[in-house]
């Protein structure tokens, strides 16, 4: 409620100072002074750059003016920054002192000192002055009839040197546009490492000019040309932005088997033949590429002098296209399947003295070192590269937890003591729909673990993690954002900054300004309902979005099996995100009420019974003519049934037993219709 009287407030006196608990800045920076007074913005507001910064600055500053004057539509008398020191006595001064580096441990840091006439940004490289730019814009207020600076004093830097994000391009192919958008979007939230899951089952999507079988045979013509991933790379250096490529081996290796089963593991053993010939021995496997989601038994053969011969010219035509010092060589969920069922592997196995398939594995990720080491890449992947033969020079990424049958944190913990440099994805995968807090409350810094500073050191930071098997360019967006932009004040912000409803309330604004980027979040959500309301009124779909959320986890796709690749994705679930509105919104009038049972609150709570009710009305007359709102009617019924009987229980007039209300209310957490569940459920139990 403090944040809505000050709101309220500042609407009363425009001239009034403002207040920290105004600002919607995320990620919330380490030092913040407001003081008296504002700087207000004219037409002619220009910027002027000095020092010594990489050109990168030039574009940087032309796209915030850009962005400025869109918010504010001022009509600023300059247009586009190209050289330095242009505008000597301009209003925003920036001072970089060097050219910064695309990379890990660079100063990323900046003070930006706002008087009611002068904006000063200075930062050691131009990247800390990109996201000093990013941090003005958040800053920007207005009243009635005008647009301003608080007057205020910020230092900043980030806590974490790794704040990454993956896409996985493979399980659906995700188009330039997209990748473009969700940088500029990192960018914004001061992040800068965007790690590119480029080859899985389900394709292989880089261009490769010496060998075209990869996307001749296992792309469904959807990749990424080598000028397109260049482009990219020059797009993300411009924003600040580290690309690291990801091409997963031993396992997940539909995709390239397809092209080149000669290096896979499996063998075909040959028996029969006639009374003259006896045919005896083993075959090539022939593979395909996968339609749908989970682990398979498809893997690299790690005896085979063949695979390291076609890596080894794989890396030499990938690295070039990406300047960065890391290359993820993914490493993660190989069953081993294959490898224990091939005669010659296991001979290989006893020859080198291999005493099981982790082994094999650190053998095979050992062969990999040395060939992107040729192209100056240091060695990425997940932990189950982990080993004690594994070299210290190999980045281990944590990824399993507690779904995955392993604690919390373990191997990140492990890989520290054991002197590997580590990132966290475990409790960032944004893919598997799980509430905002979840994310914002984990931290790469393991709680009691009892580390050294020189151990804490080689936590690098975190990375939020986006699988696609559910994700299509529509929807894609709505998974990331805004939820990733909380993971970004994780990996930015002071350790203590937790306060849940503060970011909740900040997070508010900084999800619309995306849309300023290009991303879809919001908007597409409608595209979604139209299509499923057959273009009628939208209105009862996104009311009834607001209590439902997707199935949490792997529950929405069943053995990996519900939906493959080419699936619609155009359904309810694909409209509905976590932290459903008014499921918050509903909770929180719960409360107020218990605590005090006054005619006021009793109003608010029952103002959602009675909106329930009417929206089972409206969908099942939007229904008549829009097929696919049936399967959300079951849902809605048992809502708008258990809000008729609490409307009665909160009136005293109820007649069923507690016994009978108990099961009309546990008919609301049914998560058998749509792919969704009512979010409100935990609530209405409260009531009862």
């Amino acid at each position: 409620m403090k944040y809505l009287f000050v709101l309220l407030f500042a609407g009363i006196s425009a001239g009034a100072q403002v207040q920290k608990e105004q600002l919607n800045l995320m990620p919330w920076p380490q030092n913040v002074v407001i003081n008296e007074g504002n700087f207000n913005l004219t037409k002619n507001f220009k910027v002027n750059i000095t020092g010594n910064p990489n050109a990168r600055i030039f574009g940087g500053v032309t796209r915030f003016l850009r962005r400025l004057d869109g918010r504010t539509g001022i009509f600023f008398e300059q247009g586009f920054i190209t050289k330095l020191n242009e505008v000597p006595n301009a209003e925003l001064q920036i001072n970089c002192s060097k050219s910064g580096k695309i990379g890990l441990y660079e100063d990323e840091s900046y003070h930006l000192d706002i008087t009611s006439n002068k904006i000063i940004i200075n930062a050691t490289s131009d990247l800390g002055a990109l996201h000093g730019l990013e941090t003005l814009l958040q800053l920007l207020q207005n009243n009635s009839k005008s647009f301003y600076f608080p007057v205020s004093k910020i230092s900043d830097f980030p806590r974490f040197t790794w704040r990454g994000l993956m896409i996985d391009a493979s399980r659906h192919f995700q188009p330039v546009d997209v990748i473009k958008r969700n940088i500029d979007a990192l960018a914004a939230m001061k992040m800068n490492v965007f790690h590119w899951h480029l080859v899985d089952d389900q394709g292989w999507r880089i261009e490769m000019k010496k060998h075209p079988k990869f996307t001749q045979l296992a792309s469904d013509g959807m990749y990424y040309t080598q000028e397109e991933i260049k482009n990219i790379v020059k797009y993300a250096d411009e924003r600040g932005i580290l690309i690291v490529p990801e091409i997963d081996v031993p396992g997940h290796g539909s995709a390239i088997l397809t092209a080149y089963p000669e290096i896979g593991s499996k063998v075909i053993k040959l028996t029969g033949g006639t009374s003259e010939k006896n045919i005896q021995g083993t075959a090539i496997a022939t593979y395909g590429i996968e339609r749908n989601a989970g682990i398979f038994s498809p893997t690299l053969d790690p005896s085979n002098p063949k695979t390291y011969q076609l890596l080894s010219e794989v890396f030499d035509e990938v690295c070039p296209l990406f300047p960065g010092a890391y290359f993820h060589i993914g490493g993660d969920e190989n069953e081993g399947k294959d490898w224990d069922e091939n005669p010659k592997i296991q001979e290989f196995m006893k020859k080198h003295n291999l005493k099981n398939n982790h082994e094999l594995q650190t053998y095979f990720t050992m062969q990999l070192a040395p060939m992107l080491k040729k192209h100056g890449k240091q060695l990425m992947g997940w932990e189950e590269i982990l080993t004690k033969d594994l070299s210290k020079e190999a980045i281990v990424h944590s990824w399993r937890g507690p779904n995955e049958g392993m604690p919390a944190g373990k191997s990140l913990v492990e890989a520290v003591k054991k002197g590997y440099k580590t990132v966290l994805s475990n409790g960032y995968y944004i893919d598997l729909m799980y509430p905002i807090a979840s994310h914002y409350l984990n931290d790469p810094m393991p709680k009691g673990a009892n580390l050294t500073s020189d151990e804490k050191a080689r936590i690098l930071g975190g990375e939020a993690t986006m699988w696609t098997e559910l994700a299509t360019p529509t929807t894609i967006d709505s998974r990331l954002w805004p939820r990733t932009a909380a993971i970004a004040e994780r990996l930015w912000s002071a350790e203590d900054v937790v306060d849940v409803e503060n970011m909740r309330k900040r997070l508010e604004t900084v999800s619309f300004r995306l849309e300023e980027l290009g991303i879809t979040h919001i908007r597409n959500k409608d595209v979604i309902l139209r299509n499923i309301a057959n273009n009628q009124s939208i209105q009862p779909l996104e009311e009834f979005s607001k209590v439902s959320e997707p199935l949490k986890g792997y529950t929405r796709n069943k053995g990996g099996t519900e939906y493959q690749m080419y699936s619609p994705f155009t359904l309810f679930a694909d409209a509905c995100g976590p932290d459903a509105k008014d499921a918050l919104a509903f909770d929180a009038a719960v409360n107020q009420y218990l605590a005090n049972k006054s005619a006021d609150n009793k109003a608010k709570v029952t103002a959602f019974f009675t909106k329930w009710i009417a929206v089972h009305n409206d969908l099942t007359a939007l229904s008549a003519n829009a097929p696919l709102v049936q399967p959300i009617l079951p849902l809605s019924k048992k809502l708008s049934d258990a809000s008729q009987e609490l409307l009665l229980v909160l009136d005293n007039k109820s007649t069923l037993k507690s016994a009978d209300l108990k099961s009309l209310i546990d008919q609301c957490n049914t998560k058998d219709h749509a792919d969704v569940e009512l979010s409100v459920y935990e609530s209405l139990k409260k009531l009862i």
